[in-house]
């Protein structure tokens, strides 16, 4: 990901420091009037990272959503959300926005949490940082399946409508019976998922070898990890309530 490191104070700045150097490649945007805390703050990990503006960071906004991943913004949460209100479209193409306080006790990802890797990126700087990291996406806040990023750190791609990701999504977390059918690719996705499980599979899943298994009318949702085809009469009965997965592959 490139990252953007966002600072407006000096405290702030300091504290950016840190956090490029646990983001390798990120860039630190501060006001020109601290030019000398932000050059300073990146040595000896990151030199020339450092970005100075004049005017206001409102103004900076922008050309940060166009050129960045993610940012990070060492700012007031009730801020950055005046700050990007007017420059949001939907979570396929906003880039993630995590915010830390200057204090550093907590770390929040605010946009873009699971398929622009808020939520990650927070887990990762929370430990290099030694904070806290707030998530507030329910999947992650009870350590269930994330639907939409489900595979993600394997390569895997999902085929399914926004409709059919809310409702699969809402069956997860609201402990409705829900059918995880794995017919390809590596077994290993749950401890590595997201930012890591540590428990057991979600009590309200049910794993399959086969989708022909499957009672389809028992569940609320259907979770599909295969490379072949749906075969036409299962894909008729599933429409609106599943989520295909394709591990190696492109949607």
């Amino acid at each position: 990901m490139k990252i953007a490191v966002v600072s407006i104070t000096k405290h702030g700045i300091a504290l950016a420091g840190k956090v490029v150097a646990a983001l390798p490649g990120a860039q630190l945007f501060c006001p020109e009037k601290f030019r000398a805390e932000g050059e300073t703050a990146v040595l000896p990990h990151s030199p020339g990272v450092t970005h100075c503006y004049e005017g206001k960071v409102g103004d900076q906004v922008p050309a940060l959503f166009a050129a960045f991943d993610g940012i990070v913004a060492i700012v007031s949460l009730g801020a950055v959300v005046r700050l990007i209100a007017p420059h949001l479209k939907n979570k396929e193409v906003d880039p993630a926005v995590v915010v830390i306080d200057e204090a550093g006790k907590f770390v929040i990802p605010m946009l873009s949490g699971h398929l622009g890797g808020a939520n990650g990126l927070a887990g990762h700087l929370a430990t290099a940082l030694g904070a806290q990291a707030v998530l507030t996406t329910a999947s992650d806040a009870r350590e269930t399946i994330g639907v939409d990023i489900l595979g993600r750190e394997l390569g895997w791609k999902y085929q399914a409508s926004h409709d059919e990701i809310v409702r699969c999504s809402a069956a997860m977390v609201n402990d409705e019976p829900v059918a995880l059918v794995q017919e390809a690719g590596s077994r290993d996705w749950w401890t590595n998922h997201a930012n890591g499980r540590k428990g057991p599979l979600p009590g309200n899943v049910t794993q399959f070898e086969r989708l022909e298994e499957v009672d389809l009318d028992r569940f609320a949702a259907v979770l599909w990890i295969a490379e072949r085809e749906m075969p036409a009469e299962l894909a008729a009965r599933l429409a609106g309530r599943r989520v295909v997965y394709r591990p190696g592959t492109t949607v």
